[in-house]
């Protein structure tokens, strides 16, 4: 029996506080046991059976347009931003903070992780790699491959082919060929100005040679 001398606030207090807590409990029971699907799982609601819907029609994903502009095939050579000297800096800039840590800074696959126990990369200047297309070298920065994982959240469309871009002037840089050179540099590449030979200080002290 309750002792009728003991304060009834008290008692009510915890009466109405006991109610709501097992009112709560059995609410998010309710939730947790309510009619769901889990996703990808089947619908009989649907006629297609599926309980994932596709987009609404005419619907445009934020930031799409950007991707399907500068996106090509993996086989295609195409190259869908103007090549300027401004995006070879800004390749060569994001390539030395994404990609010198493991390629290295010439890409040859020596970079400072490499030299400490990762597994070395492919060198860019290996036959294979030279020969790829464009759309390849942007898909792997795009999902990666192999151990490599993709620079999709960390790279935007554009610095990825600025990326290529520098890659192919790395590649370049090995391979080129003295036909490949402009015919007004290849000149001073061919027949460079003489040098002036220096002065000795005995000569510029007596205006002469020594004897």
């Amino acid at each position: 029996m309750i002792n009728s001398s003991l304060p009834k606030a008290p008692l009510r207090i915890c009466a109405l506080a006991s109610f709501f807590f097992l009112a709560g409990c059995s609410l998010k029971q309710d939730m947790a046991q309510q009619p769901k699907n889990r996703p990808l799982s089947p619908s009989d609601f649907f006629t297609d059976g599926r309980s994932a819907r596709p987009l609404v029609e005419n619907t445009v994903p934020r930031g799409s347009l950007v991707l399907e502009e500068l996106t090509v095939p993996k086989d295609s050579n195409a190259f869908p931003l103007p090549l300027t000297m401004e995006l070879l800096n800004r390749g060569e800039n994001r390539y030395k903070i994404f990609c010198s840590p493991c390629h290295g800074l010439q890409g040859d696959g020596n970079g400072m992780i490499a030299m400490r126990g990762m597994k070395h990369p492919p060198s860019y200047h290996q036959d294979r790699l030279r020969q790829v297309p464009n759309g390849y070298i942007y898909d792997v920065i795009t999902n990666g491959f192999g151990a490599m994982f993709g620079y999709s959240a960390q790279v935007a469309p554009g610095d990825r082919w600025a990326i290529v871009a520098y890659l192919r002037a790395l590649q370049l840089s090995r391979n080129a060929k003295i036909s490949d050179i402009p015919p007004d540099v290849r000149d001073k590449v061919l027949h460079p100005p003489a040098q002036k030979k220096p002065e000795t200080h005995a000569e510029g002290a007596t205006g002469g040679k020594t004897e």
